[in-house]
């Protein structure tokens, strides 16, 4: 009994979060117990990450972990961490939630052209570029739809499928991530801050194989996510039938100005209840749809992105005809996150057929010139299964995340993915964090929680498309 007291007590001298802003003001007493305790509460910690590595599949985890080590967002001296909750505990969690409900739809899909079923590497098709067609990534607090159902008291909790799929996805990510939370009267918002990392793709993220530091290297972790990203919008307008003929829905797309050209997506907001008080609305989105014997199915289309044999191990224009299930099984292990949230939000949006493209450059060097080898269609279900993704976890996650925030006062709070740990943060921040009139002013290195963050990372994930874009234009003169 005494030693477990004693090991609880140092947890609690390290975690109180109200101690931690005055650690960087006040000298710290270097009395023998203070050490004691320190080093005891390590200890623990070292003991449970070990034990969770152990129980990973991936052995080469920690050394990738140890690696990728800045923070998403810049952690301000001002914010307040409130808790940590390791994986290992979201890994247990379990809920399950009954069949939700369409409140509206929104947008217009452009039917998929079955041609690209029968691409293969020999029959391969470059891949175009949608330069006039917009896409939208716009957060939960600033859409319209959700604004307006917020307004009509329809649920207390709401998110779009991208933030939803990165905390069910959680325990499968390796690089940080943040999602901001706000807590309005008894209504909790998650969102995505401008520029975030959400909306870019990360690639190899959980492979063996490190990737080049230098950001401006066309292989490094950042450049590549910005290829992705670029490919995954063209690849989804380029498979479809552009010839005018749409299946509209009950509102056109709500981010749309009058005569702009945008790309196919319908937008369903959809409803789950959590609680007998309490429901989730997120904006959920698909693609695409075919009809076959006038029977409609919605389709999500992401496509994979090869950019150099050498680091996954697998040629795909050798391999995609003949051991298609060893490339599949190569980037089910290089990009396990970025599969299992395309997964959850197929799920999400109650999407029928899954649709993946096989992309790859024309040449390892050159990060602007793309052919399409291969294209495949999955039932979400199946594929969940195949890849172990398992739904009760995924809301057990949500779930309690949600039943977390809803015991906190009303204010803001942002949730970090720990870079170098296999854990997330919960920090309350000022109320103008992250508004247009919030500079946040570089720390010196030693006033910081992290290790600091390059400040350009944010400015130039703005405009992904026109930089990739731009830099198009001047490879092609």
């Amino acid at each position: 009994m005494g030693s477990a007291g004693r090991h609880c007590h140092p947890n609690h001298h390290l975690h109180t979060p109200s101690q931690r802003p005055l650690r960087s003001l006040l000298p710290q007493r270097r009395d023998e117990e203070v050490e004691a305790k320190k080093r005891e509460a390590e200890k623990e910690r070292a003991r449970r990450d070990r034990l969770y590595y152990l129980n990973r599949p991936n052995q080469n985890q920690q050394r990738r972990e140890a690696a990728v080590f800045k923070n998403s967002v810049e952690i301000q001296p001002e914010w307040n961490m409130l808790d940590r909750i390791p994986f290992s505990t979201l890994t247990k969690l379990s809920f399950s939630v009954s069949e939700p409900e369409d409140i509206i739809l929104c947008g217009g899909l452009e039917f998929y052209d079955k041609s690209f079923d029968r691409i293969t590497p020999k029959a391969e098709r470059r891949l175009e570029r949608f330069k006039n067609r917009n896409f939208f990534k716009v957060t939960t607090t600033d859409d319209p739809v959700i604004r307006r159902l917020a307004n009509e008291d329809k649920a207390t909790v709401f998110a779009t499928d991208n933030i939803l799929a990165t905390l069910m996805c959680a325990t499968r990510s390796v690089y940080s991530w943040d999602i901001v939370v706000q807590r309005v009267g008894n209504k909790l918002f998650f969102d995505k801050r401008d520029g975030s990392q959400l909306d870019l793709l990360s690639v190899h993220k959980t492979s063996q194989e490190p990737l080049p530091e230098a950001k401006d290297d066309i292989n490094s972790a950042y450049s590549l996510s910005v290829e992705a990203a670029y490919i995954n919008q063209n690849f989804s307008q380029q498979v479809l039938f552009r010839d005018g003929n749409k299946v509209s829905f009950d509102e056109p797309n709500p981010f749309a100005n009058e005569g702009e050209e945008v790309a196919s997506v319908a937008y369903r907001y959809r409803r789950w209840k959590l609680d007998d008080d309490m429901y989730l609305v997120a904006r959920c989105e698909v693609q695409s749809v075919v009809e076959v014997n006038k029977q409609r199915s919605f389709l999500t289309l992401n496509a994979l992105n090869e950019f150099n044999p050498k680091y996954s191990g697998i040629d795909w224009r050798q391999k995609l005809e003949t051991q298609r299930g060893a490339v599949l099984a190569t980037e089910l292990k290089n990009n396990a996150n970025k599969l299992a949230k395309w997964t959850a939000q197929a799920l999400l949006a109650n999407a029928d057929v899954m649709k993946l493209g096989y992309v790859s450059r024309v040449h390892p060097r050159d990060h602007f010139n793309h052919v399409i080898l291969a294209v495949v269609g999955y039932e979400p279900r199946d594929f969940a299964s195949q890849i172990n993704l398992n739904t009760s976890n995924m809301w057990g996650i949500v779930k309690s995340i949600v039943d977390l925030f809803m015991k906190l006062n009303e204010g803001k709070y942002v949730l970090v993915k720990d870079p170098s740990k296999p854990q997330v943060r919960i920090y309350e921040i000022p109320a103008d964090a992250f508004e247009n009139d919030y500079v946040e002013e570089p720390l010196p290195e030693e006033e910081q929680a992290q290790p600091p963050e390059e400040n350009a990372e944010n400015t130039e994930a703005n405009g992904v498309t026109n930089d990739v874009e731009d830099k198009e234009i001047g490879a092609q003169a």
